[in-house]
C-alpha cells in the first residue's frame, strides 16, 4: 500500500527520523529547499510547510541568510516542584544536567513587573472574583546561566492586598517572601496549592523570550493558592520549553 501521509508530513517525518538517528547532528544544516524539492518531487509551498513543522516541533531553527539548522534538544534539566517551589517561583530549585559534575549550581536571574489591572475572565473565574475585579498582575522572566528558563505570570486580588505592604510582590518589607509568607503578614493563612500541568503551542511573544519557534510545544503549569477557608488568594501560569525542561515533583507524606 502507498504512503497515505501528505507529502509535507512525509518530508518532516523523514527529517525528524534522520535527526533522531544521528544522521543529522546538532548544528548541521537541513537540506536546502532545492534539495528537498528534488528529493521528494515537491513544490516550494510543500517543502516550506514541512520545514515549518520541523521548526514548530523544536527540531530546527532558522538563521537569517544562512539556512535552517538542527537544534539542540537535549534536556537542560528539571524544575523541582517541592513545597517551597510551589509556594513561590523564586524558590524553585533548578537541577541542571551536568550540575553534579561541574560542582556548581546554575546562576539564576529574573525580572519582574507588577501592574494593577482588571482580571481577564479566566483569571477571575480561577480566583472566584466578579467580572471586572481588580488584580495585581506580576510578570516574571527567568534565566539559568543566561539561558531562557521559564516565564510566569501571577495574579492576586487587590481586594485582599491593596493598601498593604504586600500589594507588590517584588517591593516592600515582604518582597520575595513567597505567597505564604507575604499573605501571613496581612493575617491570611495559606494552607494549600493546586497545580494543573498541561502542554500547548508557544505563542509568538513566549517564543521570542524563550528562544524557540512559535507553535513549539511548551509545558504550562497552572497553580492556585488557597487560604484556610478554601478561598483562592493567588493564581499563576508558568511556562517552560517542553523539550528542554522536565518537571520533578517532590511529594511529602504527612
Amino acid at each position: 500500500m502507498g504512503d497515505s501521509r501528505p507529502v509535507y508530513q512525509r518530508i518532516a517525518d523523514d527529517l525528524r527520523r534522520r535527526i533522531d538517528e544521528g544522521e543529522l547532528a546538532v548544528g548541521d544544516r537541513i537540506p536546502s529547499r532545492a534539495e528537498l524539492k528534488r528529493a521528494y518531487a515537491a513544490s516550494d509551498q510543500t517543502v516550506d510547510r514541512a520545514v515549518r513543522v520541523l521548526k514548530a516541533a523544536g527540531y530546527a531553527s532558522g538563521q537569517f541568510g544562512r539556512g535552517v539548522f538542527v537544534s539542540d534538544r537535549v534536556p537542560i534539566g528539571a524544575l523541582v516542584r517541592s513545597t517551597a517551589a510551589v509556594d513561590s517561583p523564586l524558590a524553585a530549585r533548578v537541577s541542571v544536567l551536568g550540575e553534579e559534575a561541574s560542582g556548581g549550581t546554575p546562576d539564576l536571574a529574573w525580572e519582574a513587573v507588577s501592574t494593577a489591572t482588571t482580571a481577564p475572565p479566566d483569571i477571575a473565574a480561577r480566583l472566584e472574583l466578579s467580572p471586572g475585579a481588580r488584580v495585581m498582575c506580576t510578570r516574571y522572566e527567568y534565566l539559568a546561566d543566561r539561558r531562557p528558563l521559564q516565564l510566569a505570570t501571577s495574579w492576586e486580588p487587590l481586594a485582599l492586598t491593596e493598601g498593604t505592604d504586600v500589594a507588590y510582590p517584588e517591593r516592600g518589607p515582604y518582597a520575595r517572601r513567597g505567597v505564604r509568607g507575604r499573605f501571613a503578614a496581612i493575617g491570611i493563612r495559606v494552607v494549600h496549592a493546586r497545580e494543573i500541568v498541561g502542554s500547548r503551542p508557544a505563542t509568538s511573544p513566549e517564543a521570542e523570550v524563550l528562544g524557540c519557534a512559535p507553535g513549539q510545544c511548551v509545558t504550562a503549569v497552572e497553580r492556585t493558592h488557597y487560604d484556610a477557608d478554601d478561598r483562592p488568594v493567588e493564581t499563576s501560569d508558568t511556562v517552560v520549553l517542553g523539550d528542554r525542561w522536565r518537571l520533578a515533583y517532590d511529594i511529602a507524606f504527612a
